[in-house]
């Protein structure tokens, strides 16, 4: 058995006292699977319409005040006006291109399995350039609204933008494992360690991979970002083909069986501890 403790100390995204942003999630998850070809669409902002991005539900539900996560689809060309976000949000780039900065900043294109936090009050623009554009966005609390920047404040955080290339990946043996070596790689994110603490990274799974992931926390949700799972929870469950923009969620102590053909990268977000064996 080989166990992933992520306790990555190369990336520091640091944590202010005074953030409004939770560092818990209360919400038990369960054994649940939304294939890419399966999300619930909807408007981003309903009141531009067609001018607003497309959203797609993972989990929860954006408009209330609880954890979501969702898919976010740009047209190639979108660009936001000034605003600001009312709580903070982090992002994956999935397909295509994405600039989010200050209106005043140099555009920073992120490409595919780019990451990007940004703070609750801060002024930002929104701009894609690809000829597919697709992120996930996570957030911790709701509603997710859009509100002008003359109601800008400063949570006590700070916008993050990384590129792909400057993702810091850790081959397993290099975190804590059990037994002998492999090619799963990770990239910490965002969060705490602490007990109890919500954290993400990626998780890189080479290609041919067959294992299994045990959740060991309350609260544990994965999207695939890149590549391809073949995903289930025991083995007379029916196998489903996860494709980038798939998600799957686990109950405490449940197992995911998984396998690969291709190398996969996944977005991981948990309350505690899981193992990949």
């Amino acid at each position: 058995m080989k166990k992933i403790l992520l306790l990555v100390f190369a990336i520091a995204i640091t944590t202010y006292s005074n953030a409004q942003t939770p560092t818990t999630d209360d919400i038990k998850s369960v054994n649940e699977v939304v294939t890419a070809d399966n999300v619930e669409w909807g408007w981003l902002n309903p009141l531009r319409g067609d001018k607003s991005p497309a959203a797609g539900k993972l989990w929860g539900d954006r408009t209330k005040n609880e954890p979501a996560g969702f898919l976010v689809k740009f047209k190639k060309g979108f660009l936001s006006p000034p605003h600001i976000h009312n709580i903070t949000y982090r992002g994956v780039v999935i397909k295509g291109l994405l600039h989010n900065d200050d209106e005043n900043a140099e555009k920073q294109l992120l490409p595919a399995g780019s990451y990007w936090q940004q703070p609750a009050g801060e002024a930002q623009i929104t701009a894609a350039d690809g000829e597919e554009n697709l992120a996930f966005l996570d957030i911790q609390e709701g509603p997710y609204l859009v509100k002008p920047t003359s109601e800008a404040f400063d949570n006590g955080e700070r916008p993050v933008n990384v590129d792909k290339t400057n993702l810091v990946w850790l081959n397993a043996n290099d975190i804590q494992w059990v037994s002998e070596k492999s090619n799963v790689e990770t990239a910490f994110l965002w969060g705490s360690h602490k007990e109890n603490q919500l954290r993400a990274a990626l998780l890189k799974l080479p290609a041919g991979f067959n294992g299994k992931i045990k959740n060991l926390s309350p609260n544990f949700r994965a999207v695939v970002i890149s590549g391809e799972v073949t995903h289930q929870f025991i083995k007379k469950d029916t196998k489903n083909k996860l494709q980038p923009g798939s998600y799957f969620g686990a109950e405490e102590n449940a197992t995911s069986i998984i396998s690969t053909t291709k190398e996969t990268i996944l977005y991981i977000r948990s309350n505690g501890d899981y193992e990949v064996k």
